[in-house]
């Protein structure tokens, strides 16, 4: 009884996949799920794209507002009742877009879908992988949040067809029975770590964090704004940008899924970047590649050279997320980590909106997405900034993040 005490327990490994699938499924459709839908709305209404991207938008914005709620309620309640809720909100919530005919009938859905049903999936889950592991955190993270690279891949790519089969409402409707078939069935395998209670609450008064958890989400925060600002043009707009080419949809979504396959590899890279040389510093690596490369995108136009790209491109943005939730749990303590990854992923979500917003107008106001990109990139050299002066305020404190080195 003793040895295996001292082992953690192998359910840990199921929670890793279970998370995994469920934020590709959820996270597919509320991040990014809507750019292959710009053009079929805009053919069928007439709305700009500035209109359409705010539907995405007000997803995010939701997921933001209800990263905050549910993280919190999450410290308190049981898994499985939260990730149950999250699941049936968003099936249910895509398969009533469906039926809408105007704008604001979307914007309420999404809204709706984000704050209950991403609000109840996201950073909990994320939060239970990290209260999962004592060791190897970093790579288990990156795991998890690999599944949504999966997803921002896998769901654009498969509505493309589904849309070109059943047309846009059809989508919808097949996007949300798919979603419930899956999302319920996993939720239920979710559960607390053994002695999550006792384990937490003694854990936290012991643990040795650099800076106090407030300082430590308000840094973060202003930094994530930024960092998914930029992340947000391409992961909206790049389907889009590739069309304007003169390339078939299901060819741009193409290089889309093959980016977001490449992330796949670098989420999980970077998790064992994080437990090797430390979380802040594989955050600001991955920062500095997306940052360097996300404007590239507009000055390419070959197919083919655009494949190779993206997967440059989505191996290293890929790691910047990862870097972010691994970097939240190296600098919080576990008693209040479900409520301090929904305050900072919140402003993560409302970076997603505002980036994916932008790029939409400016392509209204240009005609073309020079100014959206670039944008991008000014707002990723934002963030380098805010995480490089956390990183060497934290060096200045001489007190290691407690988590931070987590492999051995």
């Amino acid at each position: 009884m003793t040895e295996k005490s001292d082992h953690e327990p192998t359910y840990r490994w199921v929670i890793v996949i279970t998370v995994a699938a469920m934020l590709a499924i959820a996270m597919g459709q509320l991040v990014n799920g809507m750019s292959v839908f710009f053009i079929p709305l805009e053919h069928e209404f007439g709305w700009s794209r500035g209109s359409i991207a705010l539907i995405n938008s007000a997803g995010l914005v939701g997921l933001a507002v209800g990263s905050i709620v549910m993280g919190s309620i999450a410290d308190r309640v049981n898994i499985r009742y939260i990730s149950l809720f999250g699941a049936g909100v968003i099936g249910l919530s895509v398969l009533a877009a469906s039926w809408t005919s105007a704008l604001w009938q979307l914007y309420a859905l999404f809204f709706f879908a984000g704050a209950f049903g991403g609000g109840s999936l996201f950073a909990p889950l994320i939060a239970l992988v990290g209260n999962w592991f004592k060791t190897g955190a970093g790579l288990a993270i990156g795991i998890a949040s690999a599944g949504q690279a999966i997803g921002q891949g896998g769901v654009p790519f498969g509505s493309a067809f589904l849309i070109e089969a059943l047309g846009w409402r059809g989508a919808f409707a097949a996007l949300g029975v798919i979603s419930l078939a899956t999302l319920v069935p996993l939720a239920l395998l979710t559960k607390e770590p053994p002695g999550k209670s006792g384990v937490a609450a003694g854990h936290a008064t012991r643990e040795s964090t650099p800076l106090p958890t407030h300082v430590v989400v308000i840094w973060l925060s202003a930094a994530v704004l930024f960092c998914c600002t930029c992340m947000s043009v391409p992961l909206m707009h790049l389907v889009p940008l590739i069309q304007g080419k003169g390339i078939s949809a299901p060819e741009a979504s193409g290089v889309l899924f093959v980016m977001l396959i490449a992330a796949i590899l670098g989420r999980v890279a970077f998790g064992k970047l994080a437990d090797i040389i430390g979380a802040v510093p594989a955050y600001m690596t991955a920062s500095l590649w997306q940052t360097a490369l996300v404007f590239v995108f507009t000055q390419i136009n070959n197919l083919d050279a655009l494949y190779v790209f993206a997967v440059i491109y989505g191996f290293g943005y890929a790691g910047v997320m990862t870097g972010v939730l691994v970097t939240i749990r190296a600098l919080t303590p576990v008693s209040w980590r479900a409520g301090a990854t929904g305050i900072i992923l919140a402003f993560a979500w409302l970076g997603h909106g505002i980036g994916g917003y932008q790029g939409g107008l400016f392509f209204d106001l240009t005609g073309n997405y020079t100014l959206s990109f670039a944008n991008a990139a000014l707002a990723g050299l934002l963030n380098l900034i805010i995480v490089g002066s956390l990183f060497v305020t934290i060096k200045r404190q001489g007190v290691a993040p407690a988590q931070a080195q987590a492999s051995h």
